[in-house]
């Protein structure tokens, strides 16, 4: 199955907006073709505000966050990949969700799905004619 980070998040940034508060996102700046803003970084983390009055051309689709935003006055344009995402909140309360990290290298050899296929524990199914 497809990862549920984007349709969660779509719904938390609806849910928090509906409830007149701002969204933020905490984001992985360590996950390959981020783009933000360098200076604003610590600890390998960036939050930002994604409230509609502080972006600009704001996308989320199931790949990606994409939006402009002024930093220190100068507008910057922002790729965040989903899997970057690491939770969504709203500032006034702090209410939102975590996600997990996610690993950037999902693909298994195919050792490692002939060990998992002869795991006795594994579920098999038969064809019955």
């Amino acid at each position: 199955m497809t990862s549920n980070r984007p349709y969660l998040l779509r719904a938390l940034h609806e849910w928090i907006l509906d409830n007149a508060m701002t969204p933020y996102l905490i984001v992985n700046t360590t996950v390959a073709e981020i783009d933000v803003p360098g200076e604003f970084i610590e600890d390998d983390r960036i939050i930002l505000n994604i409230h509609p009055d502080a972006v600009h051309d704001f996308n989320m689709s199931n790949d990606d966050i994409s939006f402009s935003a002024r930093f220190k006055g100068v507008s910057r344009d922002l790729y965040i990949p989903m899997s970057a995402v690491l939770a969504i909140y709203a500032k006034e309360n702090g209410k939102g969700m975590i996600f997990p990290e996610e690993d950037q290298d999902k693909s298994e050899t195919n050792e490692q799905a002939e060990k998992k296929s002869n795991n006795p524990r594994a579920p098999h199914l038969k064809i019955i004619k």
